[in-house]
């Protein structure tokens, strides 16, 4: 039998597969308490939602996510010595304006940068990373401004 009758024999049967349309993404808003929660373990899950890995149409050339909410972020926590150990890098722009921060000083300073930066190197490195990562809004106390977006909380 000739190779090019068994692909035509194949190709009868595949079907297409489904691209979802901008109608059927449309995002929900979710509150997530990472309270006494792991920042890496939290971190992924947040990354999973902001990306739609739950959903059923999800597909990685879209950005089919949800907005995510997360409250309490200077209440994270970090295992181990990491909150000594784990370092932190900026760079001013100058010359000789690099400086490195432990963990520690991360979070008593700027605690959103710690789960922000986790939640941003846990996305894909593509064009969609920007997009998806504006659509977390991290907030260092139990209070949040998005009230009026009736998020649902979620229990990670």
């Amino acid at each position: 039998m000739p190779c090019s009758y068994k692909l035509n024999l194949l190709s009868k049967h595949m079907t297409t597969t489904y691209q979802p349309q901008k109608t059927d993404m449309d995002a929900k808003w979710y509150v997530v308490d990472v309270k006494g929660k792991v920042l890496g373990r939290i971190a992924t899950e947040i990354a999973d939602l902001l990306r739609g890995k739950k959903k059923t149409f999800f597909t990685p050339q879209h950005d089919c996510g949800d907005y995510v909410v997360a409250i309490n972020a200077k209440e994270v926590v970090l295992k181990g010595n990491k909150l000594d150990k784990k370092m932190y890098f900026t760079h001013s722009g100058y010359r000789g304006g690099g400086k490195h921060q432990s963990a520690r000083l991360v979070l008593e300073k700027h605690p959103e940068r710690l789960l922000y930066l986790a939640v941003f190197g846990m996305l894909p490195k593509n064009r969609l990373r920007k997009k998806m990562i504006g659509k977390l809004k991290i907030f260092t106390g139990p209070e949040h401004t998005h009230q009026g977006q009736n998020p649902e909380l979620i229990e990670l």
